[in-house]
């Protein structure tokens, strides 16, 4: 770094490859799923939590989410495509001046979520949820809102500068805050209040609170350290036309709203449920046991059909910045690389885990949840959301880095409507029940994902043939399934049910890594994008799977 006058000129730092990306928030959310999947093993089998715990704490969380939609979800992608596309071209001063307008301006959004949630509380457990045991853990979420909203500018603004070590490490330290918090702090209270579902479920949501702020404020050390290099790079940056402050606060609004409906369509999707299953449940259920449906819904389902997303997100999240730089740069060719790459990854992930979790969907439960495992045929038809589901995710990430960012929304939008519609039909039908909101789900994410995919198939030539795309994918999936449910059976005659279950999942990802390999699903080029892919390759050569052309 050189100084000239008053003026810095800094050197340029190396940022991170796009699959360098990938990868660092692909191990972070791996982790972070693996760590909720712990405490909700934790909570589901401890005495007096069960699946009516999980009612109550998920009916509150998914309104909490709800307001975390509008306050903040959409801030990282929006300040991440904006900030990206002002760095492609040297404006740093002003992907600076966007980032400090943006902490305002969400700070103040977030401040409003909070109060509307502890305030609301009362209305919303009792109206709403008619779930009035959800009061407590609505009032101990609350402030989570708030500096969830000004973590989220900060992510962004790391993300646009493709710094992804910031969404990374903060996502994974909230995560381990949580899990440790919530299983201390749960333990503490169920003690202390004589296994009180009530209070231990408020109990969890407050931990939720806690590893929230915990990871703001590493987030905020993050900024402070980075800051002397943040602002050399402002300084060297050269001097454009300023726009105004509403200007700034106009275009950061009009672009994170649209992204925000997309996950303001997921929240209120979730929130179908918690509105409609138990009210429907009980007109021929007792309570106990609506509330009971709707917590195997809301917590292990979900739980356990969310944990694939955490191998696809990354890419979704990578893909905004990536393709915003490329398009200000004019180098649409990168972009529609990594899109179909970023696609053929995602059916690789998608399709076996969707497979996989309906043929072992009463394995899965007995394994997980061996005190409370009901719900297999409602986690077979939930399973079924999962290939729509990632598919959509990268879609829209790429969908939003070509600036159509309305097209997400309104795909789920659609989607949310079927669901509805499906939940109000079909859940108060004695013999179909909570069936019915796994069926509305998996409806709603094929909508989706049929517009969403319609929409970039016209915006960008996609390299992604049925054979390679769909075909292959799909064989080795049916042999991965074929082998490894029969080695369940076989081990089922020798060991425990859940020996046998633990041995035949292990035995499956070991049958589908070598089916892809047998048929040459990816080619040299993309072998070369993933990293180490030139030391993956010489590999592959040695063991002569593939062969130099």
């Amino acid at each position: 770094m050189r100084k000239r006058g008053k003026r810095y000129i800094a050197k340029p730092r190396k940022k991170e490859g796009f699959m360098q990306a990938v990868i660092a928030l692909m191990f972070s959310q791996i982790l972070i799923k693996l760590l909720g999947l712990v405490y909700n093993l934790y909570l589901t089998n401890k005495q007096g939590f069960g699946d009516e715990g999980n009612a109550i704490s998920g009916g509150a969380y998914q309104i909490y989410a709800l307001l975390l939609t509008i306050s903040s979800i959409g801030v990282p992608n929006a300040i991440s495509k904006l900030v990206s596309a002002r760095t492609a071209v040297g404006d740093e001063r002003g992907a600076h001046r966007i980032f400090k307008i943006a902490i305002g301006t969400f700070a103040i959004i977030g401040l409003i979520g909070s109060a509307i949630l502890f305030f609301g509380a009362r209305f919303i457990a009792n109206t709403l949820l008619q779930i009035p045991e959800a009061e407590l853990t609505l009032v101990a979420l609350s402030p989570a809102i708030f500096f969830v909203a000004i973590s989220s500018v900060i992510r962004g603004y790391f993300n646009g500068k493709q710094n992804m070590r910031a969404t990374a490490n903060s996502q994974t330290l909230e995560q381990l805050f949580k899990t440790t918090l919530t299983i201390g702090m749960v333990s503490v209270v169920s003690i202390l209040s004589n296994v009180n579902t009530v209070l231990m479920a408020a109990a969890a949501n407050l931990a939720t609170t806690f590893s929230i702020f915990l990871s703001f404020s590493y987030l905020y050390i993050f900024y402070k350290r980075q800051r002397r290099d943040v602002w050399k790079d402002v300084q060297s940056s050269p001097v454009q036309k300023r726009e105004s402050i509403p200007s700034v606060v106009k275009k950061i609004l009009c672009t994170s709203i649209p992204m925000a409906l997309s996950s303001m369509m997921s929240a209120i999707n979730k929130n179908i449920d918690s509105f409609t299953v138990v009210r429907s449940l009980k007109q021929f259920l007792p309570e106990a046991e609506a509330k009971a449906q709707y917590g195997i819904l809301g917590g292990k389902v979900d739980t356990l059909t969310s944990l694939p997303l955490s191998f696809n997100i990354a890419f979704a999240t990578a893909l905004v910045p990536t393709i915003s730089a490329a398009m200000a740069k004019g180098d649409p060719k990168t972009a529609q690389k990594r899109v179909s790459f970023s696609l053929l990854i995602t059916m690789l992930i998608g399709l076996p885990c969707t497979v996989g979790m309906f043929i072992f969907a009463a394995p899965i439960l007995n394994l997980l949840y061996p005190n409370a495992n009901a719900g297999e045929l409602i986690l077979q038809i939930s399973s079924l959301t999962i290939i729509f589901t990632v598919l959509a995710q990268t879609v829209n990430g790429a969908l939003q880095g070509f600036g159509k960012i309305m097209v997400p929304a309104t795909a789920l939008g659609v989607g949310v409507v079927a669901k509805f519609i499906l939940n109000l039909i079909l859940v108060p039908i004695p013999w179909i029940g909570a069936c019915g909101a796994a069926i509305g789900s998996v409806v709603c994410h094929m909508i989706s994902f049929t517009i969403g995919f319609t929409v970039l198939r016209k915006t960008i030539p996609l390299n992604l043939g049925w054979k390679k795309f769909l075909i292959k994918p799909a064989f080795c999936t049916g042999i991965m399934a074929v082998c490894s449910y029969a080695l369940y059976q076989f081990l089922g005659g020798l060991y425990t049910d859940r020996t046998a279950s633990a041995v035949a999942m292990l035995f499956a990802v070991l049958v589908y890594g070598l089916s892809l390999l047998a048929f040459k699903v990816l080619t040299k080029e993309e072998i070369f994008m993933l990293p180490y892919g030139q030391k993956i390759y010489k590999v592959l050569l040695k063991l002569r799977i593939y062969r130099e052309n």
